[in-house]
């Protein structure tokens, strides 16, 4: 079984089209179709409902799909294994980092990864931690640096956690701000601009005001923390920030209730990790005091 042919099958599965993931492997359409076809004659099976508009699995195709995924992970162990007898720190390593992360966190490590580690190439793709997840599964990136989920899915390796201490917050000018104990009861009188509902930051406040009964006035969510900030700044609403966020332009709310979340490193169970993997991990640790 040709392992251009399994990754094609699973390219084309996970980008949901033929011509996207001919795309990401650098081919033309008709050389994707053609390794599909090979593999199914190989198999003797159909794979893909080439009937519908949207890509959609056979039964057998199903069946193949956790398997192609494992043989593609042994294959790379396998040269993980054969390259680290080298002892070079080299090649390309793909990185998916979550918005905040990247922008208050990243700097510090790659400013000195990529002193010590000129060799290696950094890919790096920006997104929300949810979003990182399903890039994971995908076998899109060997790292991501997200927001730690309780309901994470089993197959995800945890290689480095470090907790992000957050803060009430409000802007200068906001009555809130002016209080100098606000109460959970205080700030239920007033909008809440909180990253959406799915985000670990909304469930642990959303958690406090269900314990306490009282209401929660969320307004225009978004994920990101720095429009959040923003629109906190000039008075919109109270938030929840990590610390390493407040500034001048917003106050923080002595509301008594210490509110955190875990940032942490993630890989895929039953695959390896290369040597700069493992390097910039090294740096992670270091950096956030691990």
């Amino acid at each position: 079984m040709d392992s251009n042919y399994l990754r094609a099958f699973l390219t084309i599965v996970d980008q949901g089209s033929f011509s996207e993931a001919a795309e990401v492997l650098h081919l033309t359409q008709p050389a994707i179709s053609k390794r599909l076809a090979a593999l199914e004659n190989q198999l003797g099976t159909k794979l893909i409902d080439r009937s519908h508009r949207e890509i959609r699995l056979t039964d057998a195709g199903t069946r193949l799909l956790p398997h192609a995924r494992k043989i593609l992970d042994e294959i790379h162990n396998a040269r993980v294994a054969l390259t680290s007898d080298t002892g070079r720190i080299e090649g390309e390593l793909q990185i998916i980092a979550s918005h905040h992360i990247g922008l208050h966190h990243l700097p510090n490590w790659l400013r000195r990864f990529t002193r010590e580690y000129p060799d290696v190439s950094l890919n790096f793709q920006f997104m929300e931690s949810d979003a990182a997840y399903e890039q994971m599964r995908k076998r899109n990136a060997e790292l991501a640096f997200v927001t730690l989920s309780d309901s994470m899915a089993g197959h995800f390796m945890v290689y480095e956690q470090w907790p992000d201490p957050m803060a009430f917050v409000a802007g200068p000018e906001h009555l809130l701000a002016g209080m100098n104990s606000p109460t959970l009861a205080d700030l239920a009188d007033y909008a809440a601009l909180l990253p959406d509902t799915t985000t670990a930051t909304y469930r642990v406040v959303s958690r406090l005001f269900l314990e306490a009964n009282l209401p929660l006035n969320p307004q225009m969510p978004t994920n990101y923390l720095e429009t959040i900030k923003m629109m906190t700044s000039v008075g919109l609403g109270w938030s929840v920030l990590p610390l390493s966020m407040v500034d001048d332009s917003i106050r923080r709310l002595n509301i008594g209730f210490p509110v955190t979340r875990v940032l942490g490193a993630i890989g895929l169970t039953g695959r390896q990790l290369s040597s700069a993997a493992r390097a910039l991990l090294e740096v992670v640790r270091d950096e956030e005091g691990g």
